[in-house]
């Protein structure tokens, strides 16, 4: 990986960090799960539809051949992972959310291996397994008990795996399209389906919160529009495990902000499980490769 892929990355990551703090104030402040992730979708499709009517910028229209697979790539990616990761922070804090879609990197790592064919040492296989093991202690904290299961967790993880196969998916893209180019296509077919959240979204504007107003257009601004298109970028410049290792310090920041403005951390079960998850997927990244993504075109071909 790059210097500059390692700073767009970090730079992410530091932005998609806040989030989760962002939306339990959204949340919190009177927006339903559904309005606020609608809300912040159209903020980033405005900016996207704004950018690609800008001559410089020189964002092209999809090809038809790939049109289909680009806007189910939306749907999982986005739609998918955005309904499931908002819905679950209904019952999940922030921190732990943070934690749980921190766990991440172990599922890019498998569908690395599955679709870009990857391989893993055995030491890489142990890593895997620790990190799964980390996932089943941070759930086991999340609930009001210290040894209970918050229903959120299950949606948590949907979405981690959700961005996962985002992730892996985007990168054979960056060979026909720009960053941008695919970050704008994928905003906007995965907005389509919030459209059923928009019953009543004016009247949660309303009612909503100063703060949480405010909060909502940062995180259609910043987290939605603006990380989403420097990870692209990121992805385009090296391969997908290597970039998503950088998700490794996506919890600590999700923990720390929390914390700062929140006053709300996790269970010690949560923090020692996600400490371990983080663990694990260091040891599949540093020391479990036997062998990075060959991305010839025989691969890319299989892959789309």
């Amino acid at each position: 990986m790059n210097t500059k892929a390692l700073l767009l990355g970090l730079l992410t990551v530091l932005i998609w960090g806040s989030t989760f703090a962002a939306n339990s104030v959204s949340l919190q402040g009177g927006f339903s799960a559904g309005h606020l992730i609608l809300y912040r979708f159209i903020i980033a499709s405005i900016i996207f539809g704004i950018l690609s009517l800008i001559p410089t910028m020189k964002i092209r229209l999809p090809k038809k051949e790939d049109l289909l697979k680009i806007t189910l790539l939306g749907f999982v990616g986005i739609s998918g992972y955005h309904i499931c990761a908002t819905f679950g922070q209904l019952t999940v804090s922030a921190g732990t959310a943070g934690m749980l879609i921190g766990s991440g990197p172990i599922f890019t790592t498998i569908f690395a291996i599955l679709i870009l064919k990857e391989r893993l040492s055995s030491v890489g296989w142990v890593g895997l397994g620790f990190g799964f093991v980390g996932i089943i202690l941070i759930a086991i904290g999340s609930g009001d008990t210290s040894l209970g299961i918050a229903p959120g967790v299950f949606l948590t993880i949907a979405a981690a795996i959700a961005t996962s196969i985002f992730f892996v998916y985007q990168k054979p893209f960056f060979k026909k399209y720009s960053a941008i180019e695919l970050t704008a296509y994928c905003t906007w077919a995965g907005t389509i389906p919030f459209l059923i959240f928009a019953p009543g979204l004016i009247q949660d504007i309303q009612t909503a919160t100063l703060e949480a107003n405010i909060t909502a257009i940062f995180i259609g601004i910043f987290p939605t529009a603006f990380a989403y298109l420097t990870w692209a970028m990121a992805l385009s410049l090296a391969n997908a495990s290597s970039v998503s290792s950088i998700l490794y310090l996506e919890p600590v920041i999700a923990i720390t902000v929390a914390w700062i403005w929140l006053n709300e951390l996790p269970t010690m079960v949560s923090i020692i499980g996600g400490m371990i998850a983080i663990s694990g997927v260091l040891v599949v990244n540093f020391y479990g490769k036997r062998q990075n993504i060959v991305e010839n075109s025989d691969q890319v071909k299989m892959i789309q």
